[in-house]
């Protein structure tokens, strides 16, 4: 499985080009991408990151590659990012790594989303191997539990007695849906929940998606209507 990480997250990364203000991913599989773009940092490409968390932050330093902020930059070339489960026509999940609003945000703001994940990622309907993990606010956060459960899930706080709190000082509910049929009305019906802050539903933002398996790696596109 690592191996497959690693084929996938350097795979993502030939899409760079010199001179690009890059967003990056939070995960395992991003890590494998981090250390390639700081290898080409290395060999003399002039590239920015724009870290989606406070781990991708320390990582993409470890590594050498300059950062900057979304508020500094006109644009975002290219996002690099991993991805819970991805269905055939490449809507995702995320949020298992707990950065997923910085990831929304990032990936919104950019030209074009590299997803790299190994196969066992991929479903034929999403909600079918991973909870949806969605961002609320402390305050009066087991209300907004009950809203999102009345969509018909089961609500569980990511941490429990120690809630985790993601960088942004919220906490997050990993929801089990089941299938999610119509994964667009799910999105808009969680968001206007009040005190929902983001929920790991990635639709229409993934433009490629690049696949490990144990023959190499495959990448598919996301098609233009």
């Amino acid at each position: 499985m690592t191996e497959k990480k690693r084929m996938a997250g350097r795979k993502a990364v030939d899409w760079v080009r010199n001179g690009m203000v890059l967003g990056l991913g939070t995960g395992s599989t991003t890590y494998y991408a981090l250390e390639r773009i700081g290898e080409l940092c290395r060999e003399g490409f002039d590239l920015r990151g724009i870290p989606t968390s406070s781990g991708t932050e320390e990582l993409a330093r470890k590594f050498g590659i300059p950062l900057t902020s979304l508020d500094e930059v006109s644009r975002i070339d290219l996002a690099i990012d991993g991805a819970d489960e991805v269905d055939p026509q490449l809507r995702l999940i995320k949020g298992m790594g707990g950065a997923l609003l910085r990831e929304k945000i990032v990936a919104s703001a950019s030209k074009e989303v590299i997803i790299a994940v190994d196969d066992s990622k991929l479903v034929d309907a999403l909600g079918t191997r991973s909870p949806l993990p969605v961002e609320v606010i402390r305050f009066g956060h087991r209300r907004t539990k009950e809203a999102i459960e009345s969509l018909g899930c089961r609500a569980e706080l990511r941490g429990k007695e120690a809630p985790f709190v993601t960088d942004t000082g919220n906490y997050i509910y990993d929801c089990s849906f089941g299938r999610i049929d119509g994964p667009e009305e799910l999105e808009k019906a969680l968001n206007l929940i009040p005190g929902v802050v983001e929920n790991g539903l990635f639709i229409g933002l993934a433009s490629k998606v690049v696949i490990a398996t144990d023959k190499g790696a495959t990448v598919r596109e996301r098609r233009q209507d």
